[in-house]
C-alpha cells in the first residue's frame, strides 16, 4: 500500500534528523577518540570557542584499583609529560591541575595524584584569535597498581564548536583547580604561617574546619626539587592543624634560604595554593 506523507510533515522529519545529525557530529567534535591500553584511557576535550583564551582539557579514565599522578608525584611515581609542540595555531597551553590525593605507596610512604576518571583543564592561546586551532599531544603518563606501567599516547582535536558538549565537564573540572591565596587569609581552610624550625626543617600551620582530612603539599622552584610530603605533627598548637617536612631532595648545589615554595592545602570541599618565599 501506498502511503502518502504531507510535504511540510516530510519536511519536518528532514529538520529533525538533519539537527540530529548536527548534533551528533558537534558531539564528536568535541573530543578526540579514546587512547586505550590495558588499564586507562586518553583523550583530548575541546570546550566552546569564545574569546581569545581556549578552554581544552585532557581526560583520563583509570581502572578500578590503579591511579595515576599529580604533577609533583610525591615518595614515588612518574610526573605525566605533555608535548603540544604540534599543534596549529597554539601559541602557548597551560595545564591546570585538580585538587589531588594522597595514596600509601606500599614501601612506607605516599604518592600523590588520581583514580577512576580526572579532567586536566587547560588555558590555550591561540597565535591568531580568528583562525582554525589545532591541538596536537603526545602524552606521557604511568598507570600504577602495585607496579607502575609507562603509557604513551597522541591525540588531536579541533576547536570549532560555539556551544560545546563537553563544556559542563571541563568547568566541573576547573572547579576543582586550587585557588591561588595568600599566607593568613582569612578563609576558613588557610595557611597561618611557614617557618623554618632549625636548618633542616620548615613548620606550616594551617588552619581548617573541625571535620574532614585535610592534606598538605609542597613543591619547589623547578622540578628537580624534591622535597618531602610535608607530614602533621602529633601536638599540634590549639586552634592549628601543623604540618613539618625536612629540607630534603634539593639538586646539587641548590640552597633553600629564599627559595620560592608552592604549597597546595586540600580539604574535603575547597583547596588553595599559596606561594611563599622560604625565610
Amino acid at each position: 500500500m501506498l502511503s502518502i506523507v504531507p510535504l511540510r510533515a516530510a519536511m519536518g522529519v528532514a529538520t529533525t534528523l538533519l539537527a540530529s545529525s548536527l548534533a551528533l557530529a558537534a558531539r564528536a567534535d568535541d573530543a578526540s577518540p579514546w587512547q586505550r591500553d590495558g588499564h586507562s584511557a586518553v583523550r583530548l576535550l575541546a570546550g566552546s570557542r569564545s574569546g581569545a583564551v581556549l578552554l581544552g582539557g585532557i581526560a583520563f579514565q583509570i581502572q578500578p584499583g590503579w591511579k595515576t599522578y599529580w604533577r609533583s608525584p610525591g615518595d614515588s611515581g612518574v610526573p605525566p609529560r605533555f608535548d603540544f609542540s604540534k599543534s596549529d595555531n597554539v601559541e602557548a597551553v597551560t595545564i591546570m591541575w585538580p585538587a589531588p590525593l594522597k595514596f600509601d605507596d606500599g614501601a612506607g610512604g605516599h604518592s600523590i595524584g588520581y583514580h577512576d576518571q580526572i579532567v586536566l583543564p587547560l588555558r590555550i592561546v591561540p597565535k591568531t584569535a580568528d583562525k582554525p586551532v589545532t591541538l596536537r599531544a603526545e602524552i606521557n603518563y604511568a598507570v600504577c597498581e602495585k607496579l607502575c606501567i609507562p603509557v604513551e599516547a597522541s591525540a588531536e582535536l579541533g576547536f570549532n564548536s560555539v556551544a560545546s558538549t563537553e563544556d559542563g565537564a571541563l568547568f566541573a573540572a576547573l572547579d576543582t583547580v586550587p585557588k591561588p591565596a595568600t599566607i593568613g587569609d582569612p578563609n576558613p581552610l588557610t595557611i597561618r604561617d611557614v617557618k623554618r624550625d632549625g636548618a633542616k626543617y620548615v613548620v606550616v600551620d594551617v588552619v581548617a574546619p573541625d571535620k574532614g582530612n585535610v592534606n598538605l603539599f609542597v613543591e619547589g622552584p623547578t622540578p628537580d626539587w624534591s622535597l618531602p610530603i610535608p607530614a602533621p605533627v602529633e601536638h599540634s598548637p590549639p586552634g592549628v592543624k601543623r604540618f613539618s617536612f625536612e629540607l630534603d631532595g634539593l639538586p646539587p648545589g641548590a640552597k633553600p634560604d629564599g627559595a620560592a615554595l608552592k604549597f597546595t592545602l586540600v580539604g574535603p570541599e575547597k583547596s588553595y595554593e599559596f606561594n611563599t618565599n622560604l625565610e
